[in-house]
């Protein structure tokens, strides 16, 4: 199993990986994401995290999916770490969820739009489980200090990840700034690259947010090449079919071919 506190590790050059579906939908359904991202990483040696929220709080339309309920969710997230042996994160939306949530994964995940509240990060560090703070869309990657600073201030032991995924430009659209991502690797914590997330294109009149999933590997290829740590990429089987975030996500069937080219990328840098 990847050791969270470690996993920015000089000794070992690869990049690490959060990927799964946006929402967990079903045990089979998380499953078998799971077991097929497993058998791509271990053959790759790409040390790997699963992704799963077990609720989605941030949605733009009371009707939109949110999830299949917490305790049955979290659940599955635990099912998933035993049976494969790896690490797990989910998102928390308020501080009431830090506790619950740690019982059940093994990295708490701070939403972008959420970087800035204090006693959410607070409240992920007393959990002592490793924080994956997305920076926001408003902020630059030199304001993440702050971030770091509170949870350090909590709990000078809690490892902390930072994840860039874009910032906003104009109403409908999102940017990526480079420069964000050795900045707050000078903070001394692993940086991430969120490769789907970024190319979200939100505030769509319909109330279903939009999205650019054909350069999902521009973006990652880019973020390797800058000296990212670690990509985070939402996938689904079907993503037409995925209940949150479908419009951004990697078809499943893509993921295995966009590694074995980020290797290659990866490779020849170092």
């Amino acid at each position: 199993m990847i050791s969270i506190a470690n996993i920015k590790n000089a000794d070992s050059p690869m990049f690490f990986l959060l990927a799964g579906p946006c929402a967990i939908e079903g045990r089979d359904m998380a499953l078998r994401i799971a077991e097929h991202i497993v058998t791509i990483t271990e053959r790759l040696r790409i040390p790997y995290i699963f992704k799963g929220s077990y609720r989605k709080a941030n949605r733009t339309k009371i009707d939109s999916f949110t999830g299949i309920g917490d305790e049955k969710a979290l659940k599955i997230l635990k099912e998933v770490s035993d049976t494969f042996g790896i690490p797990t994160v989910t998102d928390i939306h308020e501080s009431h969820e830090a506790a619950m949530a740690a019982e059940y994964v093994d990295v708490l995940q701070i939403p972008a739009f959420l970087c800035r509240q204090t006693e959410l990060l607070a409240a992920a560090a007393r959990t002592g489980k490793a924080v994956n703070v997305k920076k926001g869309q408003f902020l630059s990657g030199a304001s993440m200090k702050f971030a770091v600073e509170k949870i350090n201030e909590i709990n000078p032991e809690c490892p902390v990840i930072l994840t860039d995924r874009g910032n906003s430009f104009g109403y409908g659209d999102l940017i990526v700034d480079y420069r964000n991502l050795p900045e707050m690797s000078s903070f001394g914590v692993p940086v991430v690259m969120d490769c789907t997330h970024s190319l979200q294109q939100p505030n769509q009149s319909s109330g279903v947010t939009g999205g650019k999933p054909k350069l999902i590997e521009t973006i990652a290829k880019a973020a390797i090449a800058v000296g990212a740590d670690g990509l985070f990429i939402e996938t689904h089987f079907n993503p037409a079919e995925a209940k949150s975030d479908g419009a951004n996500m990697l078809p499943l069937d893509q993921l295995e071919g966009l590694l074995e080219r980020l290797v290659r990328v990866r490779e020849a840098i170092i």
